[in-house]
């Protein structure tokens, strides 16, 4: 099975284009698992992206973050995920899942989408919603999106057209459920405080950092960054830090000119025993262990 990478910049928006042939869509199967993920860390990273996110859970469970709240999802469920927020996926277990990622503008008109899309994307009391499969607008979803993933399968005379005629179903169910919208401008300084500093840490992780460093980058005190990062991350600051270089490291050791101590220096650690350790602590195997495995069932994409 051929591994993932999210690739992201260093703000972590997603350098991925959601593009399927000429619309601006993409509807994939996505599978997380401790054991046999297609993706490179066996979950999906924490990112974001201008496109807004439909989920459809196949198969097994999955845990789902999004900015600052952990979802679970089982079969069945569903989930819509707003642009421009932060969010991740993982599975104790294993978990299959459709995903449909849609530019907004695509949605509807530019005059209907000032009116029907815009306010709903601004809003900051709707980082996601949770698709309720009891009621008939939540079915309606779900079963809309296996149809554009099967459309896109099959490719059937005219399906473009049809896959617009859905994503506005989608949308005109979505929207239909009643939500109450709110802008707090207070909720979009915090979502930008927590980019800023993620931006800083995935430009300078190479260098020495310190606690100070990462709060000056969100205009936050020390203590505040840590209640930031335990909120958004479930860790410190600094072990952040440690878990991105770790991350950095899978894509040169899927290199066969690069040592496991070389790899250590270019992400940022000054010691090849420490670097180890923690890799074998958040990748359970050795550095050396992964890059044989990886060159040996060929590179990832």
């Amino acid at each position: 099975m051929q591994k993932i990478i999210v690739s992201t910049d260093e703000n972590l928006r997603e350098l991925t284009k959601h593009h399927t042939f000429v619309m601006p869509i993409a509807c994939y199967k996505s599978v997380i698992s401790n054991d046999n993920s297609n993706h490179i860390y066996g979950y999906v990273p924490l990112h974001w992206h201008e496109e807004i996110q439909f989920v459809s859970v196949l198969q097994g469970e999955g845990i789902f973050q999004v900015n600052e709240e952990y979802i679970e999802l089982k079969e069945g469920d569903g989930l819509f995920i707003n642009s421009g927020r932060l969010h991740m996926s993982k599975s104790n277990t294993s978990c299959t899942f459709i995903c449909l990622n849609v530019s907004p503008h695509y949605i509807l008109s530019q005059e209907l989408y000032n009116i029907y899309v815009k306010p709903y994307i601004e809003a900051t009391n709707l980082p996601y919603i949770l698709i309720n499969t009891d009621e008939l607008w939540g079915k309606n979803i779900l079963n809309a999106i296996y149809q554009i993933y099967q459309y896109i399968d099959q490719k059937p005379q005219k399906y473009e057209v049809d896959i617009s005629i859905k994503l506005t179903f989608i949308w005109r169910n979505l929207i239909a459920s009643g939500f109450q919208l709110q802008f707090i401008e207070s909720e979009e300084l915090k979502n930008n405080r927590v980019k800023g500093m993620l931006s800083w840490i995935h430009q300078y992780y190479m260098e020495k950092i310190t606690l100070a460093d990462i709060a000056r980058a969100g205009q936050l005190s020390k203590s505040e960054c840590c209640r930031y990062f335990k909120r958004y991350f479930k860790m410190s600051p600094l072990n952040y830090v440690i878990d991105y270089r770790i991350k950095k490291s899978l894509y040169l050791l899927q290199r066969s000119d690069f040592s496991v101590t070389e790899v250590a220096y270019q992400v940022g650690f000054n010691s090849t025993s420490y670097y180890i350790s923690k890799f074998k602590e958040i990748m359970r195997t050795t550095p050396l262990a992964y890059q044989k495995k990886i060159l040996n069932n060929g590179p990832s994409n």
